[in-house]
């Protein structure tokens, strides 16, 4: 006997699909790991005491006349590798065949004998013999088999689309403080004061606030020096040096570096009193 059997012969075609799209999520949490590693690797640099600061690039050009130094974030000047899977096209076709053979054979077979004797005798002296022999057989065989075999035959197709994914908000956010970071300065460092005159009473005193800018963009007020202020004070917070000078007629010189600024500090004179008026 043949017959067609049942087609879930615990076949699971969870593993057949399911893997395709674990593979994908393992591979998109890949993509963003080598993410993060460029930023880190690339764009950032580790200080000693541990935190992450942005790597810059400097470079110099000619603006105005003047030669200038501009200092660029390097993560704005680079692509950011953000590559992300669009869509995923699972093709499954699967085949399973199954043949039960079940086959019977039964053999049965029987036997009966019987004999039967009688003597009999009339007379005064009679005799009678009677005999009886009776005898029976039987035999069953039975013999059963069964066949059960199936194949399966099954085609996956797998079909997945990436690209270069738009920049996360908090990113685009970023770069665009990165951007908004980039500086012009001198390739020299730039020294600068709050004023360059000043007039002051006799015994009063000019308040001189001096800031320099490294070529690196860095403000330092650590090697700001007048030596002929009455006093100095350095901001740390402002990143400033803080000068008093009273009035006289030679020009401070604060400097730093190679930068040099002439200060006047001069004596306001008192206003002359008008004279009366004639009648």
């Amino acid at each position: 006997m043949l017959k067609r059997i049942d087609l879930q012969l615990g076949f699971r075609t969870d593993p057949l699909i399911g893997g395709p799209l674990n593979a994908c999520i393992l591979a998109q949490a890949q993509a963003a790991q080598t993410t993060v590693n460029f930023i880190q690797e690339v764009g950032l640099n580790e200080t000693q005491d541990g935190t992450k600061e942005a790597i810059y690039v400097y470079f110099n050009f000619v603006q105005n006349g003047r030669k200038v130094t501009i200092s660029v974030p390097l993560l704005t000047i680079l692509p950011i590798p953000y590559i992300a899977i669009n869509s995923i096209d699972i093709n499954f076709k699967a085949t399973v065949n199954g043949v039960e053979n079940t086959s019977d054979t039964s053999e049965y077979s029987s036997e009966y004998k019987r004999d039967y004797k009688k003597d009999t005798k009339n007379g005064w002296r009679s005799k009678r013999t009677t005999s009886l022999t009776t005898s029976y057989s039987s035999k069953y065989d039975s013999k059963s088999t069964k066949d059960s075999s199936f194949s399966v035959e099954a085609t996956i197709d797998v079909a997945v689309h990436a690209g270069q994914e738009s920049m996360p908000a908090g990113m685009a956010k970023i770069l665009e403080l990165l951007g908004a970071a980039m500086d012009l300065c001198s390739p020299d460092g730039e020294l600068t004061v709050n004023d360059t005159t000043f007039y002051v009473a006799k015994d009063a005193k000019a308040k001189v606030i001096a800031q320099y800018k490294t070529p690196a963009g860095l403000y330092d007020s650590t090697q700001i020096k007048c030596k002929d202020a009455a006093s100095a004070t350095k901001n740390d917070m402002d990143k400033t040096m803080e000068f008093e000078f009273t009035p006289r007629d030679n020009a401070y010189v604060i400097e730093c570096g190679v930068q040099k600024i002439n200060v006047r500090v001069l004596e306001q004179k008192a206003p002359t009193p008008a004279a009366p008026a004639q009648s």
